[in-house]
């Protein structure tokens, strides 16, 4: 989860931040990161799905109009079919 950071690392990070924010002020520190992250991952989550549902509009073939069929020269009103 925290990629190459291990507990001794998680430890000392602890103690740092234990020393620097006090034993009091430490809880809520740590649910106001809570909620970040969950609110981050919750924006990135939204945009991935508006990105997909995007790429998967434009991949989609619009359906074409059927061509109209040409007239068939005997059908035409007011061709006699003399040719003058």
């Amino acid at each position: 989860m925290f990629g190459s950071i291990g507990m001794p690392e998680l430890i000392i990070i602890f103690i740092i931040a234990l020393v620097i924010f006090g034993p009091r002020k430490l809880p809520e520190l740590g649910r106001s990161l809570g909620r970040s992250l969950t609110e981050f991952k919750r924006a990135s989550n939204d945009l991935r799905s508006t990105l997909e549902e995007e790429i998967r509009v434009e991949d989609t073939p619009v359906a074409k109009p059927p061509k109209p069929k040409a007239a068939d020269p005997a059908q035409v009103p007011g061709n006699t079919g003399t040719g003058a």
